[in-house]
């Protein structure tokens, strides 16, 4: 992972949560909410909660006298959340960074984190982190996507790019987003910060959107490998979109798509 890779500003928060997130990220929110809420926890703490797509589906589910602490390092995403959320008393917006966590030993009763462990620059010391600030039989959520192979959209948008800037190709959907999926590596990793009694799920969802137009713009405009295309050609970013839209169409059509999504859902245990 790079700098850059953190980096969702300028424009990037909005593009993402209008078409990346209802492509790929509402079907497995819902999922971690689930988990969560069958817990039946009174103080919840999310991390990297980005623009809030979790946020709106737990909150939603949690029982009135919850407390939930929602977070992320990068304020900008974090603004968009709140801004998403509406006013609710239970939560309380904080930036802060998920391995240096602002909050006393023991103080939850559950952590979340969506697509978030991947950016983190030492996982062991997050997942640490996590198991710092849960209460005895607190439970860690979060999920991390399956290689790039079987996200069948991102693949596709990197050998596009790939296909334009073949000297220097943009990585960063194979190197962050779809760069961390060795479960068992994942597993050990979760004990040697601590947690026992680890489990993992694999969901396949599809991923669906209007257009082909719609999925090339929400991978190549609401992501970093935007800053990656800008960096090389920042003129060359609507010829990306567009080589990547036809790519798109091709494989699936020029009308609503719907492609194969698939992530691993990681529950740890204190």
């Amino acid at each position: 992972m790079t700098d850059s890779d953190k980096i969702f500003s300028g424009s990037i928060p909005e593009l993402y949560d209008t078409y990346l997130v209802p492509m790929i990220f509402e079907a497995y929110a819902a999922d971690l909410a689930e988990r969560v809420v069958a817990l039946k926890p009174e103080t919840v703490l999310e991390t990297a909660a980005g623009s809030g797509v979790v946020t709106r589906a737990l909150a939603a589910r949690l029982n009135p006298a919850a407390r939930y602490v929602v977070t992320d390092l990068n304020q900008p995403m974090l603004d968009h959340a709140a801004s998403r959320q509406g006013p609710d008393d239970r939560i309380t917006w904080q930036q802060a960074d998920a391995l240096e966590l602002p909050f006393d030993d023991a103080s939850f009763d559950a952590a979340v984190c969506q697509f978030g462990v991947m950016f983190f620059p030492d996982r062991v010391a997050g997942y640490a982190e996590a198991k710092r600030v849960l209460k005895p039989g607190g439970r860690f959520h979060f999920n991390v996507w399956d290689h790039i192979g079987v996200n069948e959209i991102a693949d596709i948008v990197t050998q596009t790019a790939a296909s334009i800037f073949p000297g220097d190709p943009p990585q960063f959907l194979l190197r962050t987003p779809h760069g961390y999926h060795d479960t068992g590596a994942i597993e050990e990793e979760l004990h040697s910060a601590g947690f026992g009694n680890v489990s993992v799920t694999t969901i396949t969802e599809e991923s669906p959107a209007p257009s082909p137009r719609h999925a090339a713009v929400a991978y190549c405009e609401g992501t970093p490998l935007r800053s990656e295309i800008e960096a090389r050609d920042a003129s060359l970013l609507e010829h990306v979109t567009e080589r990547a839209t036809q790519a798109i169409a091709d494989q699936y059509g020029n009308g609503p798509i719907a492609a194969k999504i698939q992530a691993h859902i990681f529950t740890a245990g204190v």
